[in-house]
């Protein structure tokens, strides 16, 4: 049965108030008795009222400004996916006057992060989300926002010790064990794999491909020992022009190569290269479902993606600021997003989640 609706008459006449005093308290107004409070609060617990938060969150008319921090990149790449769930979610929210900004960093230096971050408490957000860089220099921010109460997510990196209000991305860890047992599936009998990656003084863009890598390493330790692991670094400050070369010289140097692994979003240089130069033995497996990698998995170039919906995360992190902050709802303090295994069979059916 539909449950009756409670109107403001009907609480004021319950507690003995009047209706003007009874939207006050709804509205948490000034202007108060502690006599009328406790009249219309008990009112309200006996009636098992549940306040419309919607409407209350539209009539209080306020704007709410969230910024979104996150690494520089280029078009067709895995944030540009999360920038556009976040302004799908702002627009889906627009009546309750939520605007997303965007800002951007150098994944490698601590000291853009660090330009931005004061950037944006300087313009006191209502909330934040954010691709943190290394904890040190991320938790200097993240206590100033404490200690502002500004709500903040994580995305992509877990760091719990950062006491994020929530955090949206894959268990990092399980992925890249994941990763390796997709892998053997279908290289059982390999000696050699190669594992590509992109780094810049010898360390990679982020906290989670190390923590995949790490996920890897263990499940190919534990079943799979014998096997070498050949590592090779296109370099983030080498020329694209010269990928190529790195890779022909790799692969004439080690023809028993034939399943490539790497944890980034990239693995499209190297199906691009073995597309090019007809190296039909070998395929790469990789992550994210941006469009030139989708490509290569249509040409059989990459055997697999590893996918983590960057779209619904940038939905789901606006969407959760949204709750906790205009609604004051709960929320969940851990997402992990799922991981989801595409081939050519079926990465034509997979589709980004619209969440409102």
């Amino acid at each position: 049965m539909a449950r009756e609706k409670i109107r403001i008459k009907d609480i004021a006449k319950r507690s003995g108030v009047s209706v003007g005093t009874v939207d006050r308290v709804l509205h948490n107004r000034p202007n108060v008795s502690k006599k009328a409070l406790d009249k219309v609060q008990k009112a309200l617990e006996e009636m098992d009222y549940k306040p419309n938060m919607y409407a209350s969150a539209l009539a209080y008319n306020k704007e709410y400004t969230f910024f979104c921090v996150i690494p520089k990149h280029e078009s067709e790449a895995y944030w540009e996916e999360v920038e556009e769930g976040a302004f799908a979610a702002c627009e889906y929210r627009r009546d309750f006057g939520i605007t997303v900004k965007m800002m951007y960093y150098n994944r490698f230096s601590a000291e853009t992060f660090s330009k931005v971050m004061n950037e944006v408490l300087k313009q006191e957000p209502d909330g934040v989300i954010v691709v943190p860089s290394k904890i040190d220099i991320t938790r200097k921010y993240t206590d100033l926002m404490h200690e502002r109460n500004v709500p903040f997510i994580l995305l992509d990196s877990y760091m719990p010790d950062l006491k994020p209000l929530s955090f949206f991305g894959q268990d990092s860890f399980a992925s890249g064990y994941f990763a390796a047992r997709m892998l053997m599936l279908i290289a059982p009998k390999e000696s050699e794999i190669m594992l590509m990656k992109q780094m810049r003084n010898g360390n990679v863009a982020s906290k989670q491909q190390e923590n995949r890598e790490t996920g890897f390493r263990h499940y190919m330790h534990d079943h799979f020992p014998k096997v070498e692991i050949h590592e090779v670094n296109l370099s983030l400050d080498d020329k694209r022009e010269n990928y190529d070369l790195i890779l022909d010289d790799f692969f004439t140097n080690h023809p028993r190569v034939h399943h490539c692994i790497t944890f980034n979003s990239k693995a499209h240089l190297v199906g691009d290269f073995l597309q090019r130069s007809n190296r039909r033995n070998i395929q790469i497996m990789g992550y994210d479902m941006v469009p030139k990698n989708a490509e290569c998995v249509r040409q059989g170039s990459i055997s697999f993606l590893i996918a983590q919906h960057a779209y619904m995360q940038g939905y789901a992190c606006v969407e959760t600021l949204f709750d906790a902050i205009v609604l004051k709802k709960e929320v969940d303090p851990v997402n992990y997003m799922p991981i989801e295994l595409l081939s050519k069979e079926n990465i034509d059916y997979y589709r980004r989640k619209n969440i409102g």
